[in-house]
């Protein structure tokens, strides 16, 4: 063998040997994100979650189509973790919390689900379900604050990871003022869960998120107002309430 030859030959052994490690070092780098995100969102491979869909409470009893939206940002995420959802209606899943992932979509009056979790999990947060117009229809009181919506301009909607402990898998909870602040809240979970993972962990946490100009924005322009997880979970006598301005 001349020496041209063997260059040759231990280039290409080289190069292999390069590329081997190159893809080991790729595929270990990605199925130790791919083990993040499904400890983040409790969906180990092959496991099984609830997609909990609300009604259009103005509407026939159909799902609103930006709720639709919404399940579909999160249908994204669970194949992502090569897990399973089955869609259950709000008044259907009579169950308890902590055996399968939860992600629920929508407010307390369209979804009942949703009303039940706000009293057990989050109790420091009311919800003016009254139907009759007016400046507080549909405002969050948080804590001692109130958060009143402008339809199309100013709204808000919370954003919530809950857990039972730290074996329970959790519920996720998407509860806006506007069916469009359900898909923006889920498309920001789909954007940012790496940043939110990284600062909480598998933690419980709770934000208050604004939806800004969605008349002309759509879902796309989110505001992160506060972190809001304590006065969520602590109950506040409703005298003790002021008021802040949506925008």
């Amino acid at each position: 063998m001349t020496d041209d030859v063997r260059n040759i030959v231990l280039g290409v052994i080289a190069a292999g040997i390069s590329a081997a490690l190159g893809w080991a070092a790729r595929t270990y780098l990605w199925r130790r994100r791919l083990r993040r995100k499904q400890a983040f969102f409790g969906l180990p491979g092959n496991s099984e979650c609830l997609l909990v869909v609300n009604r259009d409470a103005g509407g026939d009893g159909a799902v609103h189509r930006h709720d639709v939206f919404a399940l579909l940002e999160l249908s994204a995420l669970i194949k992502d973790c090569s897990a399973h959802a089955q869609i259950v209606s709000h008044d259907t899943a009579q169950q308890g919390f902590g055996e399968r992932t939860e992600f629920c979509v929508g407010g307390p009056v369209s979804n009942r689900r949703m009303a039940a979790h706000l009293h057990s999990l989050l109790p420091g947060v009311k919800v003016n379900t009254e139907p009759e117009p007016g400046p507080d229809r549909g405002a969050f009181q948080i804590g001692t604050e109130r958060y009143r919506a402008e339809k199309g301009i100013v709204e808000h909607v919370l954003l919530a990871r809950l857990t039972a402990g730290q074996e329970a898998r959790p519920v996720f909870l998407f509860c806006g003022q506007q069916p469009i602040t359900n898909q923006a809240a889920s498309r920001y979970l789909a954007r940012n869960y790496e940043k939110l993972s990284r600062k909480h962990g598998n933690n419980t946490f709770c934000l208050l998120l604004k939806v800004v100009n969605s008349q002309a924005y759509g879902p796309d322009v989110v505001e992160l107002v506060a972190d809001v997880t304590r006065a969520a979970q602590t109950p506040v006598p409703a005298q003790r309430t002021s008021h802040r301005a949506s925008s």
